[in-house]
């Protein structure tokens, strides 16, 4: 008998799918929130600060280098959040874990360490050569 070729993963590896990228979602959430808050409040002389009111040059370009570093770090956070929100819906649809350019499923391996990823390590490469698959 020939080999049945899996087409999608079944419900239940889905569901650990599931856990792990919730678990990853909920610390991507809190990782945004205190990046927020960070952006928010740097540089401000309310009373949780201890610091003395004046400020010189380099203290006040050093606060907006790392208030630009925070944004930079939320912005890419966010991303990441949408990437995993839209990997539960791929879950709930059954489509998750299917490379959007080959079709074929992508390796519970790499789904573990990249739970958004949308493509294998071959289309991945190929795309990044230029190549057409």
């Amino acid at each position: 008998m020939a080999e049945e070729i899996k087409t999608r993963y079944s419900d239940e590896e889905l569901e650990e799918f599931k856990g792990i990228i919730e678990e990853m979602l909920a610390k991507a959430k809190a990782e945004y929130d205190t990046l927020r808050h960070v952006i928010m409040h740097n540089g401000t002389n309310d009373i949780e600060d201890t610091s003395p009111s004046f400020k010189t040059v380099e203290d006040d370009g050093a606060n907006q280098l790392s208030k630009e570093e925070a944004s930079q770090l939320a912005q890419r956070q966010y991303k990441f959040i949408k990437n995993l929100e839209q990997a539960l819906v791929r879950i709930e649809n059954k489509t998750y874990g299917i490379c959007r350019v080959t079709g074929k499923l992508i390796p519970k391996e790499r789904l573990r360490l990249v739970p958004h990823a949308t493509l294998t390590v071959e289309a991945k490469e190929m795309l990044a050569k230029g190549g057409k698959i």
